[in-house]
C-alpha cells in the first residue's frame, strides 16, 4: 500500500506535494519521492525514509516547475532497497515519471513482454517500473503526444494489466496523466481548487491531501477511467476500458485510510463506527449478561469502533494504552521479531484502566497475531482479571494480492484455525470477531453506494481471479523468511 499524489498548480508544486505526502504517510513509511516538471525538465528527488527524511531545504529548492507527482512507499513483494523508491523515470517517449498505489497479480509475464515484445529493460523488481514500461510503451505506438494519446496508452495499459493499481504520471510537453484499475481495488481522489482565476487539479489516494492543500473532492476516478490535465489546466476524462465489477479494497476502510478521508463517497470515520455498532450487537447477541467493565481501544485505528461498541454495550470507554508517535506502524514493519520488539516500544498501558477490571480490547483486524498477543499479555500484567478481544474485521485468513503485504497464508495467524485456537494462542478469556457481512455492510452504509467489496483477505475470492501457482510464488517473495534471506549478505 502506497500513497499517491499529482499537482497541476499555477506556481511550482513541490512545497504543496511535500505537504501533501506528510499527510498521506500512514500509507507508506519505507521511502518517499517527488518528481516536478519544468518545462521540457524533469527533475526527481527520492530516497528511503519517512518524508521530512528525504526532502530537505536544497532538495526541495531543485524541484522547481507548477507540474509534479509525489510517492510515499509501503514496500510489498520484493520491493526493498533505495533504488526500489518511486517515482521511476523512462526517457522514451518524451520522458514520462510514474508512482504507482498497488500490485500487478501478473508482474512476471509482463516483465518477460516488456523485454521480448516492447524492447525495453527493467532494472529493479518493482511492478511499478514494469507498469510504468508498459505505459511508456503504449504511449509511443500512438506517436502523438495529446489526451488522445495518453487515453489510447491507458487502454493498452488496461488489456495487459492485471491486479489493483491506482497510478499518477507526468509527461513531459503534456502534463498530469492518471488512471485507477477496472475493478476500482485501489483508490483515487480528483480535486479542484481556483488560483488568481484560473483552475488547478490534483489527483490523490485519498482526500485528506485536498483537506490540507485547499482543493475542493470533486469524485472519485471512476474504475478504468483515465484522467489528463495539460500543463494549460485543461481537464480531459475519458472511460478508457468498460468498468467491471466495482470492488474497492475494504481493508482500506478496516486499517489503511485515515479516518477523516472519503473513498468512493464513502466517509472512513463513519464505516468505522457502523463496524463498532454492528459488532457491539454481535457481542450482546452472544453475551447479553456480559461482564465487561470498559472498552479499551487499540490505537489508533480501532477507536472509532471501540466508541460505538462501548455505546452499544452501555458500558465505559477509556483509553488505556499510551501511543509512542515516533514509531512506525507495527503491520507495515519488515519482519516478526522486528514487529515483536516494535509493540512494547509503540505502546504502553495505564495501569489505572486495567487493575481488576474486565476489559474488552478493540482492534481494526488480527493479522499475524503476534501484536495482538503481546498486547493482551500487557492488559494481564497491568492488572486485568480478564482479558477480552474484539476484532473489528473478520478472521483474516487469505493473502492480500493486490498492495497489501500481508504474508503467506501460512502466516496468517487465523489461516486453518479455527476462532478458539486463535483465542488459545493469543491468550485472550474470549475472542469475537465482525462477521463479514456486517462489515460489508457497515463499510457500504445505509445508502449502499458500493455493492461488492475486495474481501478477498477474509473469503479468498479474487475479483481478476488468479493464476495456478501464484500463491507459491508470492510465498517465496513475501514471507519473513524470505525477506530475511535476501536482506542476507
Amino acid at each position: 500500500m502506497c500513497g499517491i499524489l499529482g499537482i497541476v498548480g499555477n506556481t511550482d508544486v513541490a512545497a504543496q506535494l511535500y505537504d501533501g505526502l506528510t499527510v498521506l504517510q500512514h500509507r507508506g513509511q519505507d521511502a518517499a519521492g517527488i518528481a516536478t516538471v519544468d518545462g521540457r525538465k524533469l527533475r526527481v528527488h527520492k530516497g528511503n525514509g519517512l518524508v521530512s527524511d528525504v526532502f530537505d531545504e536544497g532538495s526541495m529548492l531543485l524541484l522547481e516547475g507548477r507540474i509534479g507527482i509525489g510517492h510515499c512507499r509501503y514496500p510489498t513483494a520484493g520491493s526493498e532497497g533505495s533504488d526500489e523508491a518511486q517515482p521511476f523515470y523512462v526517457n522514451s517517449p518524451f520522458g514520462i515519471a510514474l508512482a504507482h498505489n498497488g500490485n500487478l497479480i501478473n508482474t512476471d509475464a509482463l516483465r518477460r513482454e516488456v523485454y521480448e515484445q516492447d524492447r525495453r529493460n527493467i532494472n529493479t523488481e518493482s511492478d511499478s517500473e514494469v507498469l510504468l514500461n508498459v505505459f511508456a510503451h503504449e504511449f509511443d505506438t500512438q506517436k502523438a503526444l495529446t489526451a488522445e494519446a495518453a487515453f489510447k496508452a491507458i487502454e493498452g495499459v488496461h488489456r495487459r494489466c492485471v491486479g489493483g493499481y491506482a497510478v499518477v504520471a507526468t509527461v513531459l510537453g503534456l502534463g498530469l496523466v492518471a488512471f485507477r484499475d477496472p475493478n476500482g481495488i485501489r483508490p483515487l481522489v480528483l480535486g479542484k481548487r481556483t488560483s488568481n482565476g484560473r483552475d488547478e487539479y490534483a489527483v490523490a489516494s485519498e482526500s485528506v491531501a485536498f483537506d490540507l492543500l485547499g482543493f475542493e473532492r470533486m469524485r472519485d476516478v471512476v474504475p478504468g477511467e483515465g484522467i489528463v490535465v495539460t500543463a494549460d489546466g485543461e481537464l480531459f476524462t475519458r472511460q478508457c476500458v468498460e468498468p467491471r465489477q466495482h470492488a474497492p479494497c475494504i481493508f482500506e476502510y478496516v486499517y489503511f485510510a485515515r479516518p477523516d478521508s472519503m473513498m468512493d463517497d464513502i466517509s472512513v470515520h463513519k464505516a468505522r463506527m457502523r463496524m463498532g455498532q454492528k459488532l457491539g450487537e454481535k457481542i450482546l447477541r452472544l453475551m447479553p449478561d456480559h461482564d465487561i467493565d470498559t472498552v479499551i481501544p487499540i490505537p489508533d485505528t480501532s477507536r472509532d469502533a471501540a466508541l460505538e461498541i462501548a455505546n452499544v454495550l452501555g458500558v465505559k470507554y477509556r483509553e488505556g494504552f499510551i501511543k509512542n508517535r515516533y514509531v512506525g506502524r507495527t503491520f507495515i514493519m519488515p519482519g516478526q521479531g522486528q514487529r515483536a520488539k516494535s509493540v512494547r516500544r509503540k505502546l504502553n498501558p495505564i495501569t489505572l484502566e486495567f487493575r481488576n477490571r474486565v476489559v474488552l480490547l478493540v482492534d481494526d483486524s488480527i493479522v499475524r497475531g503476534t501484536t495482538s498477543q503481546q498486547i493482551v499479555q500487557m492488559a494481564r500484567d497491568a492488572g486485568a482479571r480478564k482479558v477480552y478481544l474484539a476484532s473489528a474485521a473478520p478472521p483474516v485468513r487469505f493473502p492480500n494480492i493486490y498492495g497489501i503485504d500481508m504474508p503467506s497464508a501460512e502466516e496468517l495467524v487465523a489461516h486453518g484455525r479455527t476462532d478458539e485456537q486463535v483465542q488459545a494462542l493469543l491468550g485472550c478469556d474470549w475472542l469475537i470477531y465482525q462477521d463479514l457481512a456486517d462489515l460489508e455492510e457497515a463499510v457500504s452504509g445505509p445508502k449502499h453506494r458500493i455493492e461488492h467489496f475486495d474481501s478477498s483477505c477474509f473469503n479468498g475470492e479474487y475479483v481478476t481471479g488468479i493464476e495456478d501457482g501464484y500463491f507459491d510464488r508470492i510465498k517465496q517473495l513475501r514471507s519473513d523468511e524470505a525477506k530475511k534471506t535476501r536482506r542476507a549478505p
